[in-house]
């Protein structure tokens, strides 16, 4: 018996090898080929003719409930947004609805451009919310939240009624009433395929060139030193995510041919409170505030600098605000309740009540 189960072995070996070596055949001895399950949880995007499109349904009122919780601190109640983020919604009218195309778009006076006006197709709505929002916190949104949200915004531009349920199943025929719709170009044949346009030759013929070229462009001036700070340090605005991570700006900047760490002067042991102020920073960065809170200046709510001025020595206070979320203290943009670790939200309270310092 244990002859045949050690023969039942080494036959499937043989066989996950053979697989292994067959998946390596592009790339030898690099990775394997991705399962259909991982490809699938990366593979999010829906197209134009709803293709990858989910399941699913939401409502307006419930819609309503999830852009007054997650949206409404960045984009504003009604989809106006502040002075950080371009307004959502407005500028369409039912005559747009009618024909297909935004009117206001061709007026030079026109103040400003909502997206409403501009986006063509109500998938690029639920594609961007699904694989996007909420900024602080991208991809956490359940799919009935993401139809829920997509219908709110549909219904505050007029485009489908107040008990409104988006679905799978009728999306098409709010297709057939976004104001935009006839407003982009398919012809120019730039996406895959031809399912979308009817053209299969792009609208440019270039051909690959490598002689004449630019020469590369030299870099003649630099930012100077007393003027590399002016505005902090660079590394602590950006976010944690993306490619973007930014200089640190509290460094000199590195000479040609000297190793980057031999830049930094010596540094003196760092004081306690200097710990304790990375510490915070760390874990505001950690849960993504400092996506609409600077420490020394206002982004989408106010700088953390002006929090403490005004709540010095008020730990409590600020840790309630922290897990309550509010309004009106600083103005109108709402803050939604922060679901981040109690000892997390109690030493980040705790170093704002003291001063919020670097």
């Amino acid at each position: 018996m244990s002859r045949f189960r050690n023969a039942l072995m080494t036959l499937a070996l043989l066989a996950l090898a053979g697989v292994v070596a067959a998946q390596s055949n592009t790339f030898p001895g690099i990775g394997r080929t991705a399962t259909p399950s991982e490809v699938a949880k990366w593979d999010i995007d829906v197209r134009p003719d709803f293709k990858g499109l989910p399941a699913g349904s939401g409502s307006v009122a419930k819609g309503q409930d999830v852009w007054e919780a997650k949206c409404a601190h960045c984009h504003g109640v009604f989809g106006e947004s502040n002075e950080v983020f371009s307004p959502l919604i407005g500028g369409t009218t039912a005559e747009d609805i009618k024909k297909g195309r935004v009117a206001n778009l061709m007026r030079a006076d026109y103040p400003g451009r909502t997206t409403l006006m501009k986006v063509s197709t109500v998938s690029t709505l639920w594609d961007y919310i699904n694989r996007a929002m909420p900024w602080t916190n991208p991809k956490t949104l359940s799919t009935e939240e993401v139809y829920a949200v997509t219908a709110f915004m549909l219904n505050m531009a007029n485009i489908v009624p107040d008990n409104y349920v988006l679905s799978d199943k009728n999306i098409a025929e709010v297709q057939a009433r976004m104001p935009n719709r006839n407003g982009m170009s398919t012809a120019h044949a730039m996406w895959p395929g031809n399912e979308l346009s009817g053209v299969k030759k792009p609208d440019t013929a270039n051909k690959i060139c490598m002689k004449d070229c630019t020469p590369e462009a030299k870099v003649a001036s630099f930012l100077p030193d007393f003027a590399r700070n002016a505005h902090g340090n660079l590394q602590e605005q950006n976010r944690t995510v993306g490619p973007q991570r930014g200089a640190d700006t509290t460094k000199p900047e590195p000479k040609a041919g000297m190793p980057v760490a031999a830049a930094a002067a010596p540094v003196a042991a760092a004081k306690p409170e200097i710990n304790e102020a990375k510490a915070a920073i760390a874990l505001l960065n950690k849960h993504s505030c400092t996506a609409c809170h600077g420490v020394d200046k206002k982004i989408v709510g106010p700088g953390f600098n002006e929090i403490a001025k005004k709540q010095a020595g008020k730990t409590d206070y600020i840790l309630s605000k922290v897990k309550a979320g509010g309004v009106g203290v600083y103005g109108q943009i709402p803050m939604p309740p922060q679901s981040l670790p109690g000892a997390d939200a109690k030493q980040i309270a705790e170093w704002i009540s003291k001063g919020a310092s670097k």
